[in-house]
């Protein structure tokens, strides 16, 4: 199954341009894709879903297309953690999925080590006033924080810019060992989508593994998907028990309730308690002793 996070969608995109989109999509085999809205500062206090009602939000066909299924994504721009980390939970709850951009390196560097997001999100197609250093984005990956990788932003860029994103896309690749990439296209129309196998030998000749590049389309989006779901339908993974089905006869319950008792009966004997809880002289316990002696040899006589 493969994913793509990050499919540019805006309030102004037309529904016949974007139904075009997730047409093609599934055609070159997404099953599951994200729109993502680009939020700008400041964040609003109250957040509300964008996304209209459109029948491309489901995953069954629209006007005898097959189309995949449609997650909701919104993703940040960070100058100052300070100033909007009050405002994730209240996003979290509006959005399947969040991602950061960082734009200064304070906010790259909290992101990786101590903001609660599942994507750094970057536009590689500029030039960063910071390297990318191995020691928070090991952390990050540590975390479970994913770096992406939107190849569409190549294809529209010029020539800096495509010059400035294989060098940030080599520096990451360097930084991370290769490890905690998702790709994605980050595609504003149809014709900026491509097949997953043409950007796995793109990004292969940059240092990315092609086995590392599959996952970036397979099974790293896909954890990260899980996980943001469980999280907003779950509590830390924990299940709770709401009822548990009461017994259809009593028989049942009266032989456990006879079973504890023999039980709880034994152990205080063991302890050496009597039936009341009251302790055991010495000279009850050695009568108690001589009865399980005979017991057990009249009942080897018997056998």
């Amino acid at each position: 199954m493969l994913y793509d996070l990050s499919i540019a969608w805006s309030p102004a995109t037309a529904p016949d341009r974007l139904l075009q989109t997730l047409s093609l999509a599934s055609s070159l085999g997404y099953a599951t894709v994200a729109l993502n809205h680009s939020l700008e500062l400041p964040f609003p206090a109250n957040p509300t879903s964008p996304f209209p009602p459109l029948p491309v939000s489901s995953s069954a066909s629209s006007a005898g297309r097959r189309l995949p299924h449609v997650l909701h994504r919104a993703t940040l721009p960070l100058t100052d953690p300070a100033a909007s980390n009050y405002r994730l939970p209240a996003l979290a709850n509006v959005y399947d999925i969040l991602a950061i951009r960082p734009l200064t390196e304070k906010a790259f560097q909290n992101a990786c080590l101590t903001l609660d997001v599942p994507i750094i999100s970057l536009d590689l197609t500029l030039h960063f006033p910071f390297y990318f250093r191995p020691k928070p984005c090991m952390a990050a990956v540590a975390r479970g924080v994913r770096f992406e990788i939107c190849y569409a932003q190549l294809l529209a860029a010029d020539a800096r810019g495509r010059a400035n994103f294989i060098a940030n896309v080599t520096s990451l690749v360097r930084a991370t060992r290769g490890r905690g990439f998702i790709v994605s296209s980050e595609a504003k129309t149809a014709l900026s989508l491509r097949g997953p196998s043409d950007v796995v030998n793109l990004l292969s000749v940059w240092g990315l593994a092609s086995e590392r590049g599959l996952e970036g389309f397979r099974s790293i989006p896909r954890s990260v998907v899980m996980n943001e779901g469980i999280k907003r339908n779950g509590f830390r993974g924990v299940i709770n028990i709401l009822e548990v089905a009461p017994r259809k006869d009593d028989g049942g319950a009266k032989v456990a309730s006879s079973d504890a008792e023999t039980k709880a009966k034994n152990q205080k004997r063991k302890n050496g308690d009597d039936d009341n809880g009251e302790p055991l002289s010495r000279r009850q316990a050695k009568k108690m002793k001589l009865a399980a002696r005979s017991a057990r040899s009249e009942k080897k006589q018997a056998s």
